[in-house]
């Protein structure tokens, strides 16, 4: 018997499934504010707020904006918006006991999109003098007029008020103030304290922070000023079985955040590794799935993506126009569907916001100067609303934006780009342990894995970090080899039980890509935990 299968053997057993629900659990929840369901408007600024606001290297090009928007106006602009923007990012890796890679980068520059004759136009520099910024007013206005002659119709913006202030994400620590080489240190200890576990071959361990600053004016008199920080860390532990030439790999769930260096410290990487190289070990020797149709309990580090994908795209607007189609396809939904479609349960309610407490997507105002809020995409099962701009709003039959404009860089344009997705709790108040007692045949999902779903985000599959066997209201070995597969609609509509407000996790993606050009955006989607009908799959072709 190997090494590995002995460590294995030690490991299994309900104390193990125990483990999972309660053990780690506190890791990678995030900080309390996050796992309570999202308010109606954006949490309060970081007390340093003012201070970086005041402190901002953006301040002494401000005046750049001011000359970007009379030079468009002057050009012939029946609007526009600027924006500087100063972007860093930092990577620290490690891979076992070395230092794998530590990546920063930094780039700043003015963006400029403007109106002129009914269509839009956009230019941009990373030169910062009045001189270079005169010449992308001239050319964004001689653009907006090349594309209006393609309209089928003018672009025209919803009204909205004009606003001035300043905002940075809550944050306890600036990531930025942690040296890589104290980064590095806390990525090789977590690595260590994982190799020690008998049978793990392989750790790999990062953290990324982004601090986003972005300062915009319009020609119709906003001002906003926010700072953003944005933190993930990582860790996989790699188990080989070198007899049977398997192995396996275990992610830690740590989503990532709005949050400062906190949220890192939070996460206990060090603490929480060993476990998550025993579940590699359970992972590598699990039993294969036996396929079928029956209950899945898809966990919130799950179940995120799943509505990220079937629920976050299919209810962007422009998707649903044919606006966005190159990447990733259009939706299944139709403009017309609002209101009268139903998508999923009764108990199915899905809300957008740009509110959500640690939400990678939440801000007080969008690229358009328009206030962050929340609304309803899914009401007791039925499509009520879409993601709006203020070129979109009256495409939905709306008076004003949904603030979802946001551009990546200073030199992408602002469209469309998701806010923060959620299915709100069950008002049961149901734990995971109820969903699991009150399933005779069924798997519970954890983690994030593969995933794939088609052009209109209907058809999909997805996979998972980690399985457990549900067989009659108890949980009893590990799995392996298991995706599950459905359809939006069935999917959604087969959803008989949810987590209540304790349940409510975040979870969420560093990068989501849309458009072409291709841009990024952070996000996230909070849940409960959550049973559905799928078919699973068996996708190791056996034993």
């Amino acid at each position: 018997m190997s090494s590995s299968r002995r460590s294995f053997l030690a490991l299994t057993g309900l104390c193990g499934a125990e483990a999972l629900l309660h053990g780690s659990r506190a890791a990678w929840a995030g900080p309390a504010p996050s796992r309570v369901p999202a308010p109606k408007s954006a949490p309060a600024s970081a007390d340093a707020g003012m201070a970086l606001l005041a402190a901002s290297r953006l301040l002494a090009d401000e005046n750049l904006l001011r000359v970007a928007l009379e030079a468009a106006k002057k050009a012939g602009a029946s609007y526009a918006d600027a924006r500087l923007v100063l972007m860093r990012r930092e990577r620290v890796s490690v891979r076992d006991d070395h230092v794998s890679g530590i990546g920063r980068s930094e780039d700043y520059g003015v963006g400029l999109r403007v109106i002129a004759d009914g269509g839009w136009g956009f230019a941009a520099t990373a030169e910062r003098t009045a001189k270079a910024v005169e010449g992308i007013a001239r050319a964004a206005v001689a653009m907006a007029r090349q594309s209006s002659l393609l309209m089928p119709q003018p672009v025209t913006l919803a009204a909205a008020p004009v606003l001035q202030g300043g905002w940075v994400s809550p944050f306890t620590v600036d990531p930025f103030s942690i040296a890589p080489a104290e980064k590095a240190e806390l990525l090789l200890a977590a690595a260590r304290a994982a190799l020690a576990v008998p049978g793990v071959a392989h750790v790999d361990a990062n953290v990324a922070c982004v601090r986003e600053e972005k300062l915009v004016m319009t020609s119709e008199g906003s001002r906003v000023h926010q700072i953003f920080f944005r933190v993930v860390p990582g860790l996989t532990a790699t188990a080989i079985d070198r007899r049977r030439g398997r192995f396996a790999g275990r992610d830690h769930e740590v989503a990532p955040m709005l949050a400062g260096w906190e949220h890192v410290t939070a996460a206990d990487l060090v603490g929480t590794a060993p476990k998550i190289a025993e579940e590699a070990l359970q992972k590598l020797h699990a039993a294969p799935v036996q396929p079928g149709k029956k209950h899945a309990i898809l966990a919130p580090s799950n179940l995120w993506l799943t509505i990220h994908e079937s629920i976050g795209h299919s209810t962007e607007l422009d998707r649903a126009l044919g606006y966005e189609a190159n990447y990733a396809g259009t939706s299944f939904l139709t403009a017309d569907k609002a209101g009268k479609f139903k998508i999923g349960s009764d108990i199915v309610n899905l809300a957008a916001d740009r509110t959500q407490p640690g939400g990678l997507a939440t801000t007080a105002w969008d690229d358009e100067a328009v206030a962050s809020q929340r609304w309803d995409l899914v009401k007791k099962g039925k499509f009520v609303g879409w993601q709006t701009t203020r070129d979109l709003a009256a495409a939905a039959g709306e008076q004003a934006s949904r603030g979802c404009s946001y551009a990546d860089s200073y030199a992408s344009v602002p469209f469309q780009r998701m806010p923060n997705v959620s299915l709100q709790p069950g008002s049961e108040g149901y734990t995971t342990e109820d969903l699991i007692g009150a399933t005779d045949d069924g798997v519970l999902i954890t983690g994030r894995g593969s995933w794939s779903i088609d052009q209109q985000r209907y058809n999909f599959q997805f996979s998972g970090q980690f399985f457990w066997e549900i067989k009659h209201g108890r949980l009893t070995r590990p799995l392996r080899d298991v995706a599950y597969q459905a359809n939006t609609v069935e999917f959604w509509s087969s959803c008989d039980m949810l987590g209540g407000t304790d349940t409510y996790r975040l979870g969420g993606s560093m990068s989501d890509g849309k458009g072409e050009p291709s841009q990024s955006n952070a996000v996230s989607h909070g849940c409960p935990p959550a049973r559905f009908v799928v078919n699973i799959l068996n996708t190791g072709g056996g034993a």
